[in-house]
């Protein structure tokens, strides 16, 4: 009989140890994923980043867009075409909606970026969300312009890999901006340019 009691102790004991160790097994990868979701970039702004950096996007403009067919896979076939892009300012100036229209081989497509102005950081944070998905952008870019040239980054997953992605705008001429998109997978060491767009002032 004494011999049972100790086998049954024994056994609670294994059990408890084991549940233990699988909650604290748990527990660390719960961290870990968690860490791994808020992992965030260190960015500055520049000295001269404003609230008024896309004033020169204001009205609506024609765009022409060439796409890269097919991301990080050492492809170079572009498919081209065109849209239009209609921004105004909101929020007293500390933001600014965009839609984007295009009807590529017949199927109606509709974007939209939202803008903020950060007063304290003086950071630009960018959200996207379109007709495709419908669903908000819950890794915006961010960055701030300086001399003309805005760079916006987010880390993002793309394919099961991890990437750097970053929205590129070039107001050097502001009646003829350019926006281009690109993503690293090594940290920002190299990029691969996968959208660009060229815009021409309507009104």
């Amino acid at each position: 009989m004494k011999n049972f009691k100790k086998q049954v102790l024994l056994i609670l004991f294994s059990i408890a140890t084991l549940s233990a160790t699988a909650q604290t097994s748990k527990t660390k990868k719960m961290e870990l994923t968690k860490s791994k979701k808020t992992k965030t970039l260190d960015i500055k702004p520049s000295t001269t980043s404003s609230e008024t950096d896309f004033d020169f996007l204001q009205g609506k403009w024609k765009v022409h867009n060439r796409m890269l067919k097919s991301r990080l896979s050492n492809s170079n076939e572009w498919i081209e075409f065109d849209a239009e892009l209609h921004m105004k300012k909101t929020l007293n100036g500390y933001g600014n909606i965009e839609n984007f229209y295009s009807d590529n081989n017949g199927t109606p497509f509709e974007g939209m970026a939202i803008r903020l102005f950060n007063k304290e950081t003086k950071l630009w944070k960018i959200y996207w969300v379109d007709s495709n998905g419908t669903t908000m952008d819950e890794k915006p870019v961010t960055g701030s312009y300086e001399n003309g040239l805005g760079k916006f980054y987010a880390n993002d997953i793309f394919n099961e890999k991890e990437i750097l992605v970053l929205y590129q705008w070039d107001a050097t001429n502001p009646e003829h901006p350019k926006w281009s998109q690109a993503f690293s997978t090594d940290e920002g060491k190299t990029w691969e340019w996968n959208w660009k767009m060229e815009l021409t002032r309507i009104e």
